[in-house]
């Protein structure tokens, strides 16, 4: 779990800095790939999903769809 844990660190500074410096290429975009994959395994996932699905429910009231 520590190993996995500090994976998901290292992952989630570089997709910061490569967002940040608008130099998302090819191997950045799968390096943000495994970010989300390793975030998938984490106890967070779970307030994620409900924090999208509220989102996406918002925005479907406000367009009236």
């Amino acid at each position: 779990m520590a190993l996995s844990v500090s994976a998901l660190v290292l992952f989630g500074i570089l997709c910061i800095i490569f967002i940040r410096n608008k130099q998302m290429k090819i191997p950045h975009a799968i390096i943000a790939a495994l970010f989300g994959f390793m975030l998938h395994e984490t106890t967070i996932a779970g307030s994620i999903n409900s924090l999208l699905a509220n989102l996406a429910h918002s925005i479907s009231g406000i367009t009236g769809g």
